[in-house]
């Protein structure tokens, strides 16, 4: 197996392509990919990330990276909406598995329409790829396949890499390498 450091070598030196950010797979669909790591190995891509997002920034490269960290993303809309110490309170009051519940069904994350895909749509300019992180952070409020399922019906202009800790073997997401994600989802593995 290759090591983590030189997986996000590749990662960084295949984004950097042409042919990459031109978003097209197989049959000519919208480029969606996963990057599975390690969990334990989540401060060093989190690193790498604000590296490679740094350096892109800093250069004439002719697209933009953009990191969408959904955890962040929650908190903001949570804060936007007055919501988060009413959250506080309803989780002491009524447990974790209802504020759960409560706080997908305001973010309408089954939706195309929901707050996180808006936000991601409307951050996201023309010549862009997209780095969503925070996965693990966001369990089990949010679903990577419900995620990039309704995020694929509104982004298709621009590559969308997601950085998940976990395993995923090009069917199967398996977020921790423990929880099993029991819905297929299709998207090309970035490195192996």
């Amino acid at each position: 197996m290759t090591s983590l450091s030189k997986r996000l070598d590749k990662a960084e030196e295949i984004i950097k392509k042409p042919s990459f950010r031109e978003n097209k797979g197989l049959g000519n669909e919208v480029g969606y990919y996963i990057f599975d790591y390690p969990p334990e190995q989540e401060l060093e891509v989190r690193e790498r990330i604000k590296y490679i997002e740094r350096k892109n920034r800093n250069s004439y490269d002719d697209f933009k990276i953009v990191v969408f960290d959904l955890y962040d993303i929650i908190i903001d809309i949570l804060q936007e909406k007055n919501y988060l110490e009413k959250c506080y309170q309803f989780e002491q009051k009524n447990g974790f598995d209802r504020i759960t519940r409560a706080v997908t069904n305001m973010l309408r994350l089954t939706s195309t329409d929901g707050l996180i895909i808006n936000h991601i749509r409307d951050n996201t300019p023309e010549k862009a790829v997209v780095f969503i992180v925070g996965i693990g952070k966001c369990y089990p409020i949010i679903r990577s396949h419900t995620l990039l399922n309704n995020l694929h019906q509104v982004i298709d202009h621009v590559p969308v890499v997601m950085f998940y800790p976990g395993n995923y073997d090009g069917q199967e997401l398996v977020l921790f390498g423990k929880i099993k994600d029991d819905n297929y989802y299709r998207a090309f593995k970035l490195v192996d």
